[in-house]
């Protein structure tokens, strides 16, 4: 007589390993975006607003210093443990170009958006918790820059778009070389500090891709108010 024994059904892997990685690297996205704009927020706190004692008055001067302290900055998240253990994308335009480059898992980029979107918010809110009401009044305006009158919504579509093209073109030659991928965070530093003081009179963002995320969604928490109608009045790019 064969003795049988019952079937032990096959235990399926933990969700973890992968998954509990990728939601780790999120939240080093969410906690180095959120420091990267609570620093914009304070740079231009007190470089752009009037009653700062250290206000520059050009404008261009402003954004110029606020450029390099941003590119400096990225160049310290990216290389910092956090930021080689994510990545430091600090951008969803980043992490969907690499995505789009092949150079990202697909199950990755929600939660590097999402992270990346609620640090955004997270170090506008700090910034305005800290600074106070100064950060919420023009011209501060939670670190926003308003586009020239000179320049239409064609042309503020037309330079961001373009932006974003350069920055694939950038991210994909120096991807395709070990040697570009230790050069990556200089660059990123580097473009950022001179793209954004020349886009400073298009009305673009004068930090990075995620602070209007921030600014939208603290506006609209100060509101009381999460209708496309409180939230959409004003234009973000």
């Amino acid at each position: 007589m064969t003795i049988t024994t019952p079937a032990v059904p096959a235990q399926a892997d933990p969700p973890t390993t992968a998954e509990s990685g990728i939601l780790r690297r999120a939240s080093c996205e969410f906690g180095l975006t959120g420091l990267l704009l609570f620093f914009v927020v304070t740079g231009v706190r007190w470089l752009i607003a009037p009653d700062s004692p250290i206000s520059v008055h050009d404008i261009h001067y402003a954004l110029a210093i606020l450029g390099v302290t941003i590119g400096v900055l990225l160049m310290v998240f990216m290389t910092s443990p956090p930021g080689r253990r994510s990545g430091g994308h600090l951008n969803p335009a980043v992490t969907i170009a690499l995505w789009r480059l092949g150079a990202f898992p697909a199950r990755a980029v929600v939660p590097y958006v999402t992270a990346q979107l609620a640090g955004s918010v997270a170090g506008t809110a700090l910034g305005r918790l800290v600074w106070g009401p100064a950060v919420s009044r023009v011209p501060v305006a939670y670190a926003t820059v308003h586009a020239d009158p000179a320049w239409n919504a064609a042309a503020i579509l037309t330079a961001e778009t373009g932006v974003l093209v350069l920055l694939t073109m950038m991210l994909s030659v120096l991807l395709a070389h070990p040697a570009g991928r230790r050069l990556l965070p200089c660059a990123v530093g580097l473009a950022t500090a001179v793209i954004k003081p020349l886009c400073s009179g298009s009305g673009t963002s004068s930090s990075h891709g995620t602070t209007q995320s921030g600014i939208r969604g603290v506006r609209c928490c100060r509101s009381g108010a999460g209708s496309p109608h409180s939230c959409g009045s004003r234009r973000v790019p």
